[in-house]
């Protein structure tokens, strides 16, 4: 098991992707609450079955995958769906973060949830990694990326906790508003160095 485990946390297009990108590149160990989120839903699943029998066969695709954008757009607008869907899903999101991180055999992780403070999952780590970028930033990028319109990018902001409540709970902080991609690449060579470090004195 992982000596120390770093929850690296930001809001949507604050490019979490790109830095958790350069941590494996070094050899550490990730963890993505995003793909153990994809794990419990898969192809006859209890929780796909489950999910089925609540909103009906048509929100399964034609393969018998999840639609996830008919979904997202069901919990958006009906918040006692989204409340069911959360009890539903994130107790088996938590048991297999903690039995993946407890399965890490470098000497940090690196637990990558974009909702760490909202889900409750502070007390999964040792380090809060917060990338923090401007709201202006996450819309652009979120954008470009998703082909989303402003309104479902902004629904999607006030769906996760604020900057401010972000920060102060982070250890460390990567600024990722109009920074180079060496830069960015430098500041995680040094939180490597210093994660490092840190696991000799735990």
């Amino acid at each position: 098991m992982s000596e120390l485990i770093i929850g690296l946390t930001g809001g949507i297009g604050s490019g979490k992707s790109t830095i958790t990108h350069y941590f494996q590149e070094l050899g550490i160990e990730i963890i993505d609450a995003d793909i153990i989120a994809r794990e419990v839903v898969a192809i006859n699943s209890p929780a796909l079955t489950a999910i089925a029998e609540h909103f009906g066969d048509n929100y399964l695709q034609v393969d018998g995958q999840l639609n996830r954008s008919l979904l997202r757009s069901r919990i958006f607008a009906h918040e006692s769906d989204k409340l069911w869907l959360n009890k539903l899903l994130h107790p088996l999101i938590r048991s297999g973060l903690i039995s993946k991180t407890a399965a890490a055999k470098s000497p940090y992780c690196i637990l990558v949830a974009p909702l760490l403070i909202e889900n409750n999952l502070l007390h999964l780590v040792n380090r809060v990694l917060v990338v923090d970028v401007s709201e202006a930033t996450q819309v652009t990028r979120t954008i470009l990326r998703d082909n989303n319109s402003v309104a479902e990018v902004k629904a999607i902001l006030a769906s996760q906790t604020n900057r401010a409540k972000r920060l102060a709970v982070a250890d460390d902080v990567i600024k990722n508003d109009n920074v180079s991609l060496t830069e960015i690449k430098k500041i995680v060579l040094s939180l490597d160095k210093k994660y490092f470090a840190l696991t000799t004195i735990l």
